[in-house]
């Protein structure tokens, strides 16, 4: 569940914000993990459902059950998929979706930050996965080169000292190779393996750049909707001339995730 302040209740506002970004990720995420074919996955916390397309398309699954606690997320997700191996369910940490013997491979997207105890989170999909199975998340890089956000959250920091609270870098401590091992390790997990996966994130204009904010889903989005309208264009005046051009006008940018996988023993 996402903590107080956030908003999630538009699926397609989130596509737009961060959506685009986490279906270029995936495909990424689910190449790193190289879990067998013809596994059962368990999702939690799967948004509008990037990873249960990147699973299908890449990991050869005989299932997926992908679950989010937000229904916007989940009506969002079932009328943009078809493919019969997908099933997305209501749910999340403490309603997780069981299966006999456990899934294979227990996965968690972009989330794990959000859960209020993520502790927890991990010994549940540790419970959920069978013997030996695989159990992994992905958490952007929130303190360093998810760029786009860390040009928005210094931008606001310079105007309004008092939302650095509210700045996913300082929010989210876990999201950092360290914490995500020492998470998983204590949550019962063996064989903890941590690295890094890069994006690009480009952006035509700076119009393309800021309107995402301006959708009032997810932390930065919900920030952005609580200004008002003075307020926010003095944000993004103060943060276009900060933000890196191409010859062409274009804003290229880096995202980078953390990766963790183990084996729940």
């Amino acid at each position: 569940m996402p903590e107080s302040g956030d908003s999630w209740a538009a699926g397609g506002a989130y596509e737009d914000f961060m959506g685009r970004w986490s279906r270029l990720l995936a495909p990424r995420f689910v190449s790193w993990l190289s879990v067998r074919a013809n596994a059962n996955w368990l999702e939690v916390g799967c948004g509008t459902g990037a990873l249960a397309d990147a699973v299908c398309a890449r990991g050869n699954p005989a299932s997926v059950v992908a679950c989010d606690p937000s229904e916007p997320f989940i009506e969002y997700a079932r009328r943009r998929h078809v493919d019969p191996r997908i099933s997305f369910v209501l749910g999340g940490i403490g309603r997780l979706p069981t299966r006999p013997g456990g899934f294979d491979s227990v996965t968690s997207l972009l989330a794990l930050n959000f859960f209020p105890e993520p502790g927890r989170a991990i010994e549940e999909m540790r419970r959920a996965s069978a013997m030996n199975g695989l159990v992994s998340a992905c958490v952007w890089d929130y303190a360093g080169r998810m760029e786009l956000l860390r040009f928005f959250w210094d931008s606001v920091a310079a105007e309004d000292a008092s939302a650095g609270e509210l700045d996913e870098g300082r929010r989210f401590p876990i999201c950092r190779p360290g914490a995500l091992e020492s998470l998983f390790r204590d949550g019962g997990i063996a064989d903890v393996v941590c690295d890094s996966i890069e994006i690009p994130t480009r952006f035509s204009t700076f119009a393309d750049f800021w309107k995402p904010f301006l959708g009032g889903t997810g932390p930065a989005p919900s920030y952005v909707a609580s200004l008002a309208p003075p307020r926010r264009e003095a944000l993004a005046a103060r943060l276009a001339p900060l933000l890196p051009r191409d010859q062409d006008g274009a804003i290229s940018l880096v995202a980078r995730a953390w990766v963790v996988r183990g084996v729940a023993r």
